[in-house]
């Protein structure tokens, strides 16, 4: 039998190519494309197996809860999960242990391993930096591909037991040096003509190493969205990032 799949927010860039990329995936069937107008309970009366929620900061969590309350496994791509939000999820979904909901920063497969490997490569070198380059129309910063990469960076060099990262800055009264996510500087550009870019810099006496990773189109995340909703019904409770689903 087919999965039967909704998008919400599937008037957006994202939420357009989800529609396309589920109409043309073998095994899947698209039941209900949503907008931001649209109510929920049409995804009660149409029997959804699996919610790909692809809207905006603003309205992710309250749509989100309301689809673990009612049973429907999700994916989420929306940005603007901090911690306080994920908490709140993990709660609701002790509720509704059937349900699993996956929270991905990314859904590039490119993207994915490339936070995979810096995170090989993090207690091998003194410096790590972020630096992550989207298109004008992107709502938050830094993006969550960037805060993810960060904060497991940080975390591969915790258990490493490395100090922290080498810094003689004294004075940034305007903000240069960017954001700091556990210990980890974190610089984010808007610039026309970009869509998804992100550079992983690693640093130590004589040598450096640079990961980057280019997404130039939305359609680049496709196919991580089909493999998420093709794998989702395997897990219960909340996964943090597609790459819980890849063999890596």
């Amino acid at each position: 039998m087919s999965i039967r799949v909704a998008v919400i927010g599937a008037k957006g860039r994202m939420g357009s190519h989800a529609v396309d990329a589920i109409n043309d995936a073998e095994g899947l069937e698209l039941v209900a494309a949503l907008g931001s107008s649209d109510s929920l309970e049409t995804l009660i009366e149409k029997n959804i197996d699996v919610a790909v929620e692809l809207t905006v900061p603003k309205s992710t969590e309250d749509n989100v809860t309301y689809l673990v309350e009612n049973g429907i496994d999700t994916v989420v791509g929306t940005t603007g999960w901090d911690n306080d939000r994920l908490a709140r999820l993990e709660a609701t979904l002790k509720n509704h242990p059937e349900t699993a909901v996956l929270i991905a920063p990314n859904f590039s497969i490119g993207a994915v391993l490339a936070m995979r490997f810096a995170e090989l490569a993090a207690p091998y070198f003194d410096s790590a930096e972020v630096v992550e380059i989207h298109h004008t129309r992107k709502l938050d910063a830094p993006s969550g591909t960037a805060n993810h990469t960060a904060q497991r960076i940080a975390a591969a060099r915790n258990a490493a037991g490395l100090p922290a990262v080498p810094d003689s800055t004294e004075s940034d009264p305007q903000g240069a040096r960017g954001a700091v996510i556990d210990g980890i500087h974190v610089h984010a550009i808007r610039q026309q003509g970009m869509n998804a870019h992100e550079e992983i810099l690693f640093g130590s006496d004589g040598e450096a190493l640079t990961i980057r990773t280019d997404s130039h189109s939305t359609s680049a995340f496709m196919p991580g969205i089909v493999t998420a909703v093709r794998s989702i019904a395997d897990y219960t409770g909340l996964l943090h990032g597609l790459e819980n689903m890849l063999d890596l």
